[in-house]
């Protein structure tokens, strides 16, 4: 049985952007938390992405809270300098980050909880759920690709590094959500001949990189935190495709791919024909490779107790508030409440909402627990 060493009033799962900015707000309410994370370094997941991976909107949207995005307003920062952006922060702050730390499991304790890793385990009064909207779920590759030839290279987008991990030829690159469109797009400036796969996901109106953006920044602000969101019709319908469709094309539109020669075909991909993947309309794609952007499942199996989800697999919450389980919370998840929610545009607005709710409970159980020690008092008294 695993004893717990210390007491906190909050831990935060992650310290990715969510998970900081949610510390961020605890500590400016005067709340106890520590952030615990499996990376040797703050921003380790944004360094593993591929190199030539830009965040999707312009520094001026990036910043987190209290401290602007670096650099130029219009540039779309690196995933280089989004990582060095997260260590700053957490420096400047002084954010109670833990690192090299992975959670192998998370039980209720009484009225709270025990998190525990490797042969520590620390209570908590709240658990806040920050893994992010790709490194809490598993990479989700069709059953049929262990039915393509084993001579075809394959990656999912997850893995995906640069042109150089793919063999000579050609490549089928399945799903047409925003990074299925972006890998599509560099390989096939890298010379490779690229079919890309999949329903057609749209794309956004504006580009979020543009001038137009910038001038209306406040505008664009309210579109993706509060018109495209739980709140309204069309953010709902926006939550159920892209939580099961992926995204919009963001940065790399359709006119870029066909201007870079890649040929864009709407079929999925639904099977293997001796050894060659297979198209809806029964068109075979003799191919190289193949990179998966399928997206990813969930797994929250180190959640130790029921968590209720909604229709579509994720846990049921609002704005982050777990609805039947008392003091958990959820930040940086997949459409958490609005379009902002998978960009760093949201993560400091969602973090505020969360630490806003954990303050508000945490002062209730002080309250209590003052009542309490008063009345025993008295008893003793008597």
């Amino acid at each position: 049985m695993t004893t717990a060493t210390e007491h906190h009033e909050t831990v935060i799962v992650g310290g990715g952007q969510a998970g900081l900015a949610t510390a961020y707000h605890l500590q400016r309410r005067g709340r106890d938390c520590v952030i615990l994370d499996a990376g040797e370094r703050v921003g380790h997941a944004w360094r593993g992405r591929w190199p030539s991976l830009r965040l999707y909107s312009p520094a001026h949207l990036d910043g987190l809270p209290g401290m602007p995005f670096p650099g130029p307003a219009r540039a779309c920062p690196t995933a280089g300098e989004m990582a060095d952006h997260l260590e700053a922060y957490a420096e400047r702050y002084a954010l109670p980050i833990r690192l090299g730390v992975r959670v192998d499991r998370v039980e209720r304790s009484g009225d709270g909880y025990l998190v525990v890793a490797a042969d520590d385990a620390i209570r908590a009064d709240n658990v806040v759920v920050a893994t992010g909207v790709i490194q809490e779920m598993c990479p989700r590759i069709p059953d049929f690709a262990a039915d393509l030839d084993p001579r075809i290279t394959q990656l999912h987008s997850a893995d995906y590094h640069d042109p150089g991990q793919l063999a000579p030829g050609r490549v089928l690159v399945v799903g047409a959500s925003h990074s299925g469109s972006d890998i599509a797009y560099e390989l096939a400036q890298a010379g490779f001949s690229t079919t890309l796969s999949g329903r057609d996901t749209g794309e956004l109106p504006v580009r979020l990189d543009g001038r137009l953006v910038r001038t209306l920044a406040p505008l664009v602000r309210l579109v993706l935190t509060r018109v495209v969101s739980d709140s309204t019709p069309i953010g709902r319908r926006a939550r159920v495709e892209i939580r099961h469709h992926g995204g919009p094309f963001i940065r790399i539109r359709a006119g870029d791919l066909a201007d870079a020669g890649v040929e864009r075909v709407f079929e999925r991909a639904v099977g293997a024909e001796d050894g060659k993947p297979v198209l809806a309309d029964g068109r075979v794609l003799d191919v190289e490779n193949v990179v998966w952007c399928t997206g990813f499942g969930r797994d929250d199996a180190w959640l130790r107790f029921p968590v209720p989800l909604d229709d579509d697999g994720y846990p049921r919450q609002e704005r982050g508030v777990a609805t039947s389980v008392p003091g958990l919370y959820f930040v940086g998840m997949l459409f958490l409440h609005s379009f902002a929610s998978m960009l760093v545009l949201g993560a400091g607005r969602d973090g505020e909402r969360v630490a806003k709710h954990i303050a508000a409970r945490c002062v209730a159980a002080d309250g209590r627990g003052a009542r309490e020690t008063r009345r025993t008092q008295e008893e003793v008294a008597a």
